[in-house]
């Protein structure tokens, strides 16, 4: 096993995709997971009034945080786009999303976002092609500024190879993490180095 430290600064705002409405996000969660699992994760939503709108995880003192499972997600989506790319490393790889579940462990579950500002709110309309005709809405999200950043540790069974993760990471830089990232937001620039 190898262990990476990895540190990805934001240059485009990051977007929550938490319902920050509680109710809401415990009704929700509940009908996800088995057996009380996600527990914790409830513990940390701050309550809002604004209903609909979307932020981000704290701990106890206030801090926002991202959970693991962000990052795995983003692997999975970075390699799962990258398989289209002829003579990527990502091309190559078959069950992706087994092999990311399975073999790449990031710590802490919950990693400290270190906001760089404070924190803002990004609105902006959606529209949708419905069989009832366009409907537009309106979207609301905690908005991390530019210059934020979080540091966490790629532990990583033989089998993937650094290559890899820095073709995933290079896409982040295009894809971004969080809300509306095919906007733009949530792109980052990173350094990892091995310990």
């Amino acid at each position: 096993m190898q262990t990476y430290d990895v540190t990805l600064k934001f240059i485009e705002p990051l977007l929550g995709t938490i319902p920050l409405n509680k109710e809401l996000y415990e009704e929700w969660v509940q009908t996800q997971a088995a057996d009380g699992e996600a527990d914790d994760e409830l513990e940390t939503v701050e309550e809002m009034t604004e209903k609909g709108t979307t932020g981000f995880h704290r701990l106890e003192d206030g801090t926002p945080v991202l959970y693991d499972y962000v990052i795995k997600g983003f692997f999975k989506d970075a390699c799962g786009m990258l398989r289209r790319v002829p003579k990527s490393h990502s091309s190559k790889e078959k069950a992706y999303k087994k092999v990311v579940d399975g073999l790449i462990f990031v710590k802490p579950r919950r990693i400290p976002i270190l906001k760089n500002g404070e924190i803002g709110i990004l609105e902006r309309p959606l529209r949708a092609k419905t069989a009832q005709g366009e409907r537009i809405a309106l979207s609301r999200s905690e908005s991390m500024p530019v210059g934020s950043s979080i540091t966490f540790q790629l532990h990583v069974m033989d089998g993937i190879r650094e290559e890899l993760l820095r073709e995933w990471l290079d896409y982040g830089a295009l894809r971004g993490l969080g809300q509306w990232r095919n906007g733009g937001y949530g792109s980052f620039t990173y350094e990892m180095e091995l310990r």
